[in-house]
């Protein structure tokens, strides 16, 4: 499921390109963003290794016994800490890409993941007979190189399945033993290039 849907019909495939070394060997990948089969942008230069590490920590998270699984009982709602650098604010980041390393102002698009609690209440209006139900999920969000963004909302298990399609991707590019990363990313963290104009909620 590297295809995602998005919340306004939209559809937003997420293509692993290979990255070349001087020798013209595939080391790593770039991420090419389409809506509706048209190019939409490209992001995440050298992301492989973060993604792969970032799919090891959902499943980990998503494992019963978790840190994780003693806050959130359904699995759906487990998803790993964000990194230190994503901070720990009201909707923490698991990755935000633009295209180039951090120092670099000229962007093609972004692509971000943050996780965002919502709530709601379980029984009649204006009765205290319910409960409130507390959910999380990760929400995507991406950007054109006009700043036009779209949005999808995923499961754990749905971003899980996701990051697979994507590793799988590349590995299939060519670049092989990304998907098997063990330990810290060599990312250290989300590589995140300042902001790019929101899509109106």
């Amino acid at each position: 499921m590297r295809t995602l849907r998005c919340l306004d019909g939209s559809v937003l495939d997420v293509v692993p390109v290979a990255s070349l070394d001087r020798g013209g060997t595939p080391f790593e990948v770039t991420l090419e963003l389409r809506r509706d089969g048209d190019r939409f942008g490209a992001v995440g230069e050298r992301c492989g290794y973060f993604l792969a590490d970032l799919a090891r920590r959902v499943e980990a998270a998503r494992a019963d016994g978790s840190p994780q699984a003693a806050r959130w009982p359904d699995p759906d709602d487990r998803f790993p800490d964000p990194p230190a650098a994503g901070g720990g604010g009201r909707e923490p980041e698991l990755f935000a890409f633009r295209y180039r390393d951090r120092g670099d102002v000229i962007s093609t698009g972004e692509l971000r993941c943050a996780l965002r609690t919502s709530s709601m209440w379980l029984g009649r209006r204006q009765s205290a007979a319910g409960r409130w139900r507390v959910a999380r999920r990760a929400v995507i969000e991406a950007w054109g190189a006009s700043g036009r963004g779209v949005r999808a909302v995923l499961t754990s298990a749905e971003l899980a399945r996701f990051l697979a399609a994507v590793l799988a991707d590349a590995d299939r590019a060519g670049t092989s033993g990304m998907s098997g990363v063990s330990g810290a990313s060599r990312a250290a963290g989300p590589a995140r290039l300042g902001r790019a104009p929101r899509p109106a909620r």
